[in-house]
């Protein structure tokens, strides 16, 4: 499915946190990191690189992002996230597409995340995309405690 509205997706860059944290701490499923986090997920010196990507509605309203960590030949999709009035649009599934790229670019074979077993809208999403999954780590998260699923795909 393609996005209902036009839209861009792009790098991410200092300019984007603002937005980019703001947009984490409106969602309750989103890992919430620290200004510092996103910092070095934009660091291309970093000793583990990261792709992190942005897309932008029309007006060039920030609306989600998404951050994976590369560990050839494998990706860890950390994060992936679209503001609430920009939810049902097909932007989730667009940014991954587009990070599903540039992870194939960079040499990645696989792509692997964990998620909250509560987390059902994410489930319903990764298993469109074509995760399957792989593991289960009970406990795995606070605050609330829950088990965490593994899911990876083959890019």
């Amino acid at each position: 499915m393609n996005p209902l509205l036009p839209v861009r997706i792009r790098r991410m860059t200092p300019a984007d946190l603002d937005r980019v944290i703001e947009v984490d701490q409106s969602l309750a499923e989103a890992p919430h990191w620290p200004r510092a986090a996103y910092l070095a997920a934009l660091d291309t010196q970093a000793t583990l690189p990261r792709i992190a990507l942005v897309i932008e509605s029309p007006g060039h309203s920030l609306a989600g992002f998404a951050v994976a960590s590369l560990i050839p030949p494998q990706a860890e999709l950390e994060t992936i996230a679209v503001a609430q009035e920009h939810q049902h649009q097909g932007l989730a599934r667009a940014l991954f597409v587009a990070l599903a790229a540039e992870l194939r670019r960079a040499g990645i074979a696989e792509v692997a995340l964990e998620l909250r077993t509560s987390n059902l809208p994410a489930q319903a999403l990764y298993r469109r995309l074509g995760f399957g999954q792989t593991g289960h780590r009970p406990r795995y998260y606070v605050d609330p405690v829950e088990d965490a699923l593994l899911l990876t795909l083959k890019l």
